[in-house]
């Protein structure tokens, strides 16, 4: 998924690889401290130490701009080695996600963008897709290993399954804000596990049946 609309440079200019690292930084921090609606172009470049114009050279707007790098953090591709079972699995992707979310940049910026996303069109439909597309991509890679190894059965609906997933992990961390201590891994993820086996007896419905979030 692109939601990039840089402007071209004019004439040969070539674009620093540096300024816009430190553009990117500069945004995430002070999304942080002012959430989107404060959040202005004075304000990334002079944290990143460049001019506007460097910054309006490799993005139109704000919203361009938000929406390009907060795309691709919410899209990165979670690496996920075989632990060999499916709580295996499930702890280790419940101990990178909670490190992840308890992050103080994610902790601040995550409950904005999902407020802003409820006024803005663009930013919610931005925000779900990329975090559909990555959770399905975890999710597909999870429940395909624990099918192959006989863990669970086949018919299961990999999107039930994803929010089965994720939908613990956000809640707590992200909407109630309340720490997932190392403790409550396995009673979480044996939780999950069992939801994910009961699933497995629901139906599937028809392709054409299932549907992302509705859009505004």
């Amino acid at each position: 998924m692109t939601t990039e609309k840089r402007r071209a440079p004019a004439g040969a200019a070539v674009l620093r690889d540096d300024i816009t690292t430190a553009i990117r930084d500069a945004v995430m921090h002070e999304l942080a401290v002012v959430g989107y609606a404060r959040l202005s172009i004075e304000a990334v470049a002079r944290r990143a130490g460049v001019s506007k114009a460097a910054v309006y050279r490799r993005w139109s707007s704000k919203l361009d701009l938000v929406l390009e790098i907060v795309g691709s953090v919410a899209g990165q591709r979670l690496q996920l080695p075989d632990t060999g079972s499916l709580t295996g699995d499930l702890e280790l992707v419940f101990m990178i996600m909670s490190r992840a979310l308890r992050h103080k940049l994610a902790s601040q910026i995550i409950p904005d963008l999902l407020a802003e996303a409820a006024r803005n069109p663009k930013i919610g439909q931005t925000l779900q897709q990329a975090l559909h597309t990555y959770q399905q991509a975890m999710g597909e890679r999870l429940i395909s290993r624990a099918v192959a190894r006989g863990e669970l059965a086949a018919g299961l609906d990999h999107r039930v399954a994803t929010d089965l997933i994720v939908g613990p992990l956000y809640w707590r961390l992200a909407v109630a804000r309340v720490p997932l201590e190392p403790a409550d891994v396995p009673r979480l993820v044996a939780a999950v596990v069992g939801a994910l086996r009961a699933a497995c007896e629901l139906p599937r419905p028809p392709q054409d049946e299932v549907a992302l979030v509705p859009q505004p």
